[in-house]
């Protein structure tokens, strides 16, 4: 399974931006897909996932606290992607994401993609 990350990039307070994930190399429906972050001089932590559900973008989803309420995880089974839509974003929103594919008891991650959000 391999896992390309886009649509990070700098942004002012308040504003927008969508990252998206694509798959290839595994069968996408049954994969866990889950976006994280990592701070400079912090640990990564968890924003958000989406499981494999029964329908074709469906699945449970997941949030941090931090970002409840401003970012959406989204999944297309038919094109094999995954999107965090972030809204509102904060100072504290800078990190490089990071996107996660995970099927017991294998994980994969991306490669990562720069959010900057600036005052």
């Amino acid at each position: 399974v391999q896992l390309q990350a886009s649509g990070g990039g700098l942004v002012q307070t308040g504003g927008s931006l969508r990252l998206s994930c694509a798959v290839s190399g595994g069968i996408f429906s049954m994969l866990v897909m889950s976006w994280y972050r990592q701070a400079p001089g912090k640990q990564r932590e968890l924003v958000a996932s989406i499981g494999t559900g029964g329908v074709a973008t469906g699945g449970d989803t997941n949030y941090a606290e931090s970002v409840k309420g401003r970012f959406s995880i989204s999944r297309d089974n038919a094109k094999s992607t995954v999107a965090l839509q972030m809204n509102s974003l904060k100072l504290e929103d800078t990190a490089v994401y990071y996107c996660n594919a995970a099927r017991w008891p294998t994980t994969v991650w991306g490669q990562g993609t720069q959010v900057t959000v600036s005052s």
